[in-house]
């Protein structure tokens, strides 16, 4: 059961949050782009096994959360401290997929008292990151998405009035997943689809703006998935991001894609498990 509920931040404006309950280590979700909040049904039964509790919550302009446009991935750490004192959660671990985990490290970088491990699968990394091709290995319509972010919210909102699913951005093994143990991915995508693309373009012009710290700045535990075949986010980020964080580990699956890399999350909440 999943327990939902607003946390009003003094300024008209609230986040809606998700809760499974329970005394066990609290993991956040933080979620891909574009999706609601709802922390990942497909691992329910090994956070239960584990004695995980998930909170999530949507992220501003998606789902029951209000908009908030200029937003930059730092905010996610203040939002994140809201919640859990709203909660009355002290410490917690994150995990985040795809666009969830540059707000995952947001979280690990500025609460770092707070935070007790991370896992990030298949996340991109800082537009500035030296060294890295950007969009290499990136499938056209990921890549066109993105140029238009980086070009600004004009031409992104122009992007978005016309642009079209891709289904080739998904692997032979993303659609194996998808119409199978991780379809649910299917049913946090609808709503914030059908919610407009406001939330979306927010991500997109925040992922591709200064992040406000540096992944370099983590100091807790990390594990990095990805997949080898990824076509939205290339192996290269998760790469990347590695190479930064002193504590960091990366798991490269080189078959899986961007959404059947997320099968290997029971192995990752093991790991958590073992340090939240």
């Amino acid at each position: 059961m999943v327990n939902e509920s607003d946390v009003e931040l003094g300024d008209g404006t609230a986040l809606h949050t998700y809760d499974t309950g329970g005394a066990g280590p609290v993991v956040f979700w933080h979620h891909g782009t574009p999706n609601i909040g709802a922390p990942p049904v497909p691992l329910f039964a090994a956070a239960e096994r584990l004695g995980l509790r998930w909170v999530s919550y949507d992220r501003p302009g998606y789902g029951g959360s209000s908009p908030r446009p200029g937003r930059d991935v730092a905010s996610a750490a203040s939002d994140v401290e809201r919640i859990a004192d709203a909660l009355g959660i002290e410490r917690f671990a994150v995990f985040g997929h795809s666009g969830g985990g540059p707000h995952a490290f947001a979280c690990a970088a500025l609460s770092p008292k707070r935070v007790t491990a991370m896992v990030c699968v298949a996340s991109l990394a800082p537009y500035d990151a030296e060294g890295l091709d950007w969009f290499a290995g990136m499938g056209a319509a990921g890549a066109a998405s993105l140029t238009a972010a980086v070009a600004g919210r004009e031409e992104k909102e122009r992007y978005e009035a016309t642009a079209e699913h891709d289904a080739e951005m998904f692997t032979p093994a993303d659609h194996a997943a998808l119409a199978g143990d991780w379809n649910w991915v299917l049913d946090v995508v609808g709503p914030a689809v059908e919610g407009g693309p406001g939330a979306l373009i927010d991500d997109d012009l925040a992922y591709v703006a200064p992040w406000g710290f540096q992944p370099s700045d983590v100091r807790t535990p990390v594990l990095h998935l990805h997949g080898g075949a990824d076509r939205i986010v290339p192996v290269a980020h998760g790469e990347w991001l590695t190479r930064q964080c002193a504590t960091a580990t990366l798991r490269v699956f080189p078959e899986d894609g961007h959404v059947s890399v997320l099968r290997h999350g029971e192995a990752a909440l093991e790991w958590l498990a073992e340090r939240a």
